[in-house]
């Protein structure tokens, strides 16, 4: 059997020992064609980090790029273009991983021409428990799932439906989570897709606007609960160094989901996601069960006004700004 080669790609802001460990755990892998580059956003590290990763680098285990700037889908796009691997997969810097992993992302691309992606399933730290316990067998109180409903698939509300967490069959799923997701090479090279840096802050539904692209492309994307990791989601670092509190991130929080539907959605399709955005995140309903106080639902209404107009903006902007903003600057440098 040819086995693909794959570039595992971790972009990385603030993280410390998550790294080091999530590093670790694919130099672990019982897979023998790989690379990993590590995309570095962060200012300055430990020492000890900084000698591991110094280290790692001079025996060639890794490459390590290091950036002045932070861009979830700029440090994705930069990395895509320095990778040599048939298969790139995406994985965060606070995940933990078992040998197989990158076998089972392989296999999928392998054993079906049509696939184009592959999502992986993801355990959160939050629901870990909830995960060991499902793994014991005729636990009623595990929340396990076959098959996703057939809303699942429906671009407008899709993204309140889709569990890739207890979801314990193989299927087509309409987008992956960006800590744990698999692309052929050509879908960036031939198709020339790639990452819309446009979405800014949190980065919230950048890998689901690429998703949607891709499946325009004819590929499949394919849910492999074989492929799976522990997302820690450590509380510092990351997009968690912008507070969920703060304007900056309430506004590009709705200005993500607004531009993901203006850029792909129907008409149709928009007003349905843009309906269920209210109703969960401004509203707060379930499943987002957020403060029914009226002061919190005027200044959650205050934010998804003003994030419509700012992804209205973005859009018509887009005529003349793509807002490939790290790549220019990639291109300019040479670097």
């Amino acid at each position: 059997m040819n086995l693909p080669y794959i570039s595992v790609i971790i972009p990385t802001y603030g993280r410390e020992e998550p790294l080091r460990d999530s590093i670790d755990d694919i130099l672990n892998q019982d897979y023998p064609y790989y690379e990993i580059i590590v995309v570095d956003q962060t200012p300055q590290h430990k020492p000890e980090i900084e000698t591991y990763l110094q280290q790692q680098t001079k025996c060639c285990k890794i490459k390590w790029f290091r950036l002045n700037w932070a861009s979830l889908p700029g440090a994705r796009n930069y990395a895509v273009r320095r990778s040599i691997g048939e298969i790139i997969l995406f994985i965060d810097d606070d995940v933990k991983v078992e040998p197989g992993f990158l076998k089972a992302h392989a296999q999928n691309f392998i054993d079906n021409p049509e696939v184009g992606a592959v999502a992986g399933r993801v355990f959160d730290r939050m629901k870990m428990a909830d995960a060991s316990i499902g793994r014991t067998q005729g636990d009623a109180n595990y929340k396990s799932i076959d098959y996703l409903p057939p809303q699942a698939m429906d671009p407008g509300i899709a993204w309140y439906y889709i569990d890739l967490v207890h979801t314990v069959k193989p299927q087509q799923v309409l987008t992956a989570r960006g800590c744990n997701m698999s692309f052929r090479r050509e879908i960036f090279f031939k198709h020339g897709l790639h990452f819309d840096e446009r979405f800014r802050g949190s980065a919230v539904r950048e890998e689901s606007d690429f998703c949607l692209r891709l499946r325009q492309t004819g590929y499949k994307i394919w849910y492999d609960p074989e492929a799976h990791l522990i997302h820690i989601g450590e509380e510092t670092g990351g997009c968690h160094d912008i507070s969920t509190r703060s304007p900056k991130y309430q506004l590009t929080f709705y200005h993500n989901h607004f531009l993901m539907g203006l850029k792909n959605l129907t008409a149709n399709q928009a007003l349905r996601l843009y309906a269920r955005l209210f109703d969960c995140h401004v509203l707060g309903r379930p499943p987002c069960h957020k403060s029914g106080s009226p002061i919190k639902i005027l200044t959650r209404f205050v934010f998804y006004t003003l994030g419509f107009f700012k992804a209205l903006g973005t859009v018509i902007q887009s005529k003349w700004n793509d807002g490939q903003i790290y790549t220019r600057l990639d291109d300019t440098v040479g670097a």
